[in-house]
């Protein structure tokens, strides 16, 4: 069975180390920061400002003035400090963020990523996006493994605009976990509970190998 947008959220979780400092991307990622494990230590920066970000507040607890990138209502945790967009790009661009969760309507096998425009839609700009896949130690894309017309996102070389060239590490698909080969190539690590092996082989279009050890998820 296909993970939902929840479970996508808390398998990147895992990925998580402690001491990280970690930017949530628009969509998908932003669930990350209800699934922190416990045990660690994790700070959580907002490119609209905001370091230590805490998880989705309750419903009737929402501050309509404390928001993410997305202009999603958030919460704080102890500790957290506010600062204008320079100062949180200035943070990005200086390569202190350790991992960044990303959106993204398409992959390529060489780790490109497109998530920003569809062309012939309307969009407002790309936002931090750009600085985000420039700056990164460590990318990890939330997606859905098809589009709504069951055609693969996992490709040869994206059909959309760019975002970044080769700066995407692993996915974490609706359907699996899967690695980026640094000479390209998608690497099938895990499959989500109930998931094929084939029916992955089947919606990747892109260049796909299977990992050895290759297992169910865990959560």
């Amino acid at each position: 069975m296909a993970l939902t947008k929840e479970q996508i959220a808390q398998r990147i979780a895992r990925e998580l180390q402690d001491g990280f400092y970690v930017n949530l991307g628009i969509g998908i990622p932003t669930l990350v920061a209800n699934y922190i494990p416990e045990g660690i230590d994790v700070v959580l920066q907002s490119e609209n400002g905001l370091l230590g970000m805490g998880p989705f507040p309750l419903e009737g607890e929402e501050d309509a003035d404390l928001i993410n990138a997305g202009k999603q209502t958030i919460t704080t945790i102890p500790g957290s400090s506010f600062f204008d967009s320079a100062v949180s790009f200035g943070m990005i661009r200086a390569g202190k963020v350790d991992l960044t969760v990303l959106g993204a309507m398409e992959v390529s096998e060489l780790g490109d990523i497109a998530n920003w425009k569809i062309p012939g839609k309307m969009v407002k700009g790309m936002g931090g996006a750009m600085d985000l896949v420039a700056s990164a130690r460590n990318i990890i894309v939330a997606m859905m493994h098809t589009n709504p017309k069951g055609q693969s996102k996992l490709l040869p070389a994206c059909t959309l605009p760019l975002t970044g060239v080769k700066c995407v590490k692993k996915i974490v698909s609706d359907l699996a976990v899967l690695d980026i080969l640094p000479e390209g190539g998608f690497l099938l690590r895990e499959t989500a509970p109930g998931v094929s092996v084939d029916e992955i082989k089947q919606k990747t279009a892109g260049r796909l190998l299977v990992a050895d050890d290759v297992k169910p998820m865990e959560f």
